[in-house]
This record gives C-alpha cells, sequence and structure tokens, in this order.
C-alpha cells in the first residue's frame, strides 16, 4: 500500500513535466521558419522579440502558450485552432525553451516613419504594418478588390477567421493554407483607431487592383508566370498599362517566348531582362507569360516585378509594383 501510494504521488508529481515536454521542437522551428505562420513579423525571427515580447528562452509551457493564442494579453489577436493547433503550440513551447534567452530585443520589422501620417501611425503603433508593410500594399489590393465598406473592414479585423474566407479571395496566401490573421478584440483596438487605417488606406494611399502572380517551373528550362487580377468584376479596379519584368540569370538568355504583350530582352542596370506590356488586366482575367530559357534556372534567380501605371497612388510614387520569384 505504501509502494502504490509514493508510486501515484510519484506518477502526479511528473505528469505535468511529461505534458509539457510533449512538444516536437523541431516541428516548432519548421513551423515557426515556414510560409504557414507568420507570428515572427512581430516576435523576432528567432523569437528574441520585436514589436511583440521575446519568446526565446523564457521557459513558457504549452498551456501557457495556447492561453496565448486563444485569449492573447494586450493588442496579439486570438487564433482558433483551425489556425494554429494545440500541438502546434506545445511544438512551439518545446522550440522556444531549447533557444537560450536573448540580451535585447531585436527591431520593429516596420519602424514609424518621422513624416507618418495620422492613419499610418496607428497601423504601425498596433501592429498591423508588422505583417502588411509600411502602406499595408496587399491589404489595399483585396480592399480594392472588393470594394470593402468601413462596416465591412470592421468585421474583417474583429471576426476574421470567418469574414475573410468570405471575400472569395485568397489573403496573400497559397489556396488551401491556414490564415496568417486572428480576430482582434474591440476592447482593444477600438473603431475609431480602424476608421484612421481604412480612410488613410482608402483616401490617402488609394485602393489599388488585387494582383496575383505565380512563377512556376514547367519542365527542363521552361517557366510560366500566371497573372490574376483577382478582383471581382464590377468592384476592383483594372490595372492599367501593365508591365512584367522578369530578369534574367546572369549568363543566361531567352530561347523563346510566349504570351501576350511580348517585347524582347532588354538590358536594365546591368541585367537582361524579358518584358511584356499589356493595356490593362480586368479583375477576374488571367494571363499567362512562358519563356524558356538557355539552361535551368535555381530557385530565387529568375525572379522580377509586376507593375502598372493605372489607378495610380494617391499619394507616393506613381507606378505600383509588385514582386515575384521562382520558388
Amino acid at each position: 500500500m505504501k509502494t502504490s501510494l509514493i508510486a501515484i504521488l510519484f506518477a502526479a508529481s511528473v505528469a505535468p513535466a511529461l505534458a509539457q515536454g510533449a512538444g516536437d521542437a523541431g516541428a516548432g522551428k519548421a513551423l515557426w521558419e515556414g510560409s504557414q505562420t507568420q507570428c515572427r513579423s512581430c516576435h523576432g525571427l528567432k523569437g528574441e522579440g520585436a514589436f511583440g515580447p521575446p519568446l526565446a528562452g523564457r521557459g513558457m509551457t504549452g498551456d501557457e502558450f495556447r492561453q496565448a493564442a486563444r485569449k492573447p494579453w494586450g493588442l496579439m489577436p486570438a487564433y482558433v485552432e483551425a489556425q494554429v493547433s494545440d500541438a502546434d503550440l506545445a511544438n512551439f513551447a518545446a522550440y522556444f525553451a531549447s533557444l537560450p534567452k536573448g540580451t535585447e530585443p531585436g527591431a520593429w520589422r516596420v519602424p514609424m516613419p518621422d513624416n507618418a501620417k495620422r492613419g499610418q501611425q496607428t497601423a504601425i503603433s498596433l501592429g498591423c504594418a508588422q505583417c502588411h508593410g509600411a502602406t499595408l500594399d496587399v491589404a489595399r489590393g483585396i480592399l480594392g478588390g472588393t470594394a470593402v465598406s468601413f462596416p465591412q473592414f470592421q468585421r474583417l479585423v474583429y471576426d476574421h477567421v470567418v469574414e475573410m474566407p468570405k471575400l472569395g479571395i485568397a489573403e496573400g496566401n497559397t489556396p488551401g493554407e491556414r490564415l496568417h490573421m486572428g480576430n482582434y478584440n474591440p476592447l482593444r483596438i477600438s473603431e475609431q483607431q480602424l476608421k484612421e487605417i481604412y480612410d488613410w488606406a482608402k483616401n490617402d494611399l488609394g485602393f489599388r487592383p488585387y494582383i496575383e502572380a505565380r512563377l512556376r517551373a514547367v519542365s527542363g528550362a521552361d517557366y510560366a508566370l500566371e497573372v490574376e487580377n483577382a478582383g471581382h468584376k464590377g468592384k476592383g479596379p483594372a490595372a492599367g498599362d501593365f508591365t512584367v519584368h522578369m530578369v534574367l540569370p546572369a549568363g543566361v538568355t531567352v530561347v523563346k517566348a510566349g504570351g501576350d504583350g511580348y517585347k524582347g530582352v532588354r538590358e536594365d542596370q546591368g541585367a537582361q531582362v524579358a518584358e511584356w506590356k499589356l493595356a490593362k488586366i480586368s479583375p477576374e482575367e488571367e494571363k499567362e507569360f512562358t519563356v524558356t530559357l538557355s539552361q535551368p534556372a535555381q530557385a530565387g534567380a529568375l525572379k522580377g516585378t509586376l507593375s502598372w501605371a493605372k489607378p495610380a497612388p494617391k499619394t507616393g510614387a506613381k507606378l505600383d509594383t509588385m514582386n515575384f520569384a521562382l520558388r
């Protein structure tokens, strides 16, 4: 009886330790550094902290990670099981427990400009810009592509995991990936603050066409760039005076190219660039641009930009751009 009681007490004392140690540090590292989450935009590349608090070396348990994700303190949005599971959070806990505590947090991914307007100040100080960038480029494309009103914008922030899929636009994600943003608490981020951000994005900068692009290898040295105006007909704007610049790897030439508006290869700042020009790409219109190169390209070595002159941003540079690269 005495032995059994000791065994029971011992089992009870080690059970929490075993549960806390159940996470997989390698899986946590892979998820943290991969494309399916963007937590590092606030918490730092290695959890050293930046806009958000540090995580590395703090010894947080899986339960503490779960509490922070489901019912967070401060400005952080809440994440549901479909975005980050309890097992994922346990893996994060194991990963950060394996790292040393940093000496100091890193710099904010998006710092506050000296001349920031009120809406930009709000977007940066609330953390929105740490993921969406200093001028919310992709977000302004989503808002413009679906003509989002302010009440709808509020719902997208406060009930993001429900409202975002209703737009029929992928949040900048590959289809099938988990949503990157959680639900913000209206008690922590006010309607007035959201209105400042919305008015700045719409009226100061201007909403954008929502352009998506994917460069893929077809076979051998054949590549295809798929471009879509993912805005909705009757809601989103066309992207006018549209240009594709594909920068070729050093020493590589174009054997042949296809797709509307191909203009050939020219030199630009010491690099050889294949160029296409179109009058416009309308909402829900898709285009494919193809090249066959003199030799296969490595991932990241074949890349380029998409740009359009209309509609122009209301402030700042008058030519909108986005990047693409072979992955």
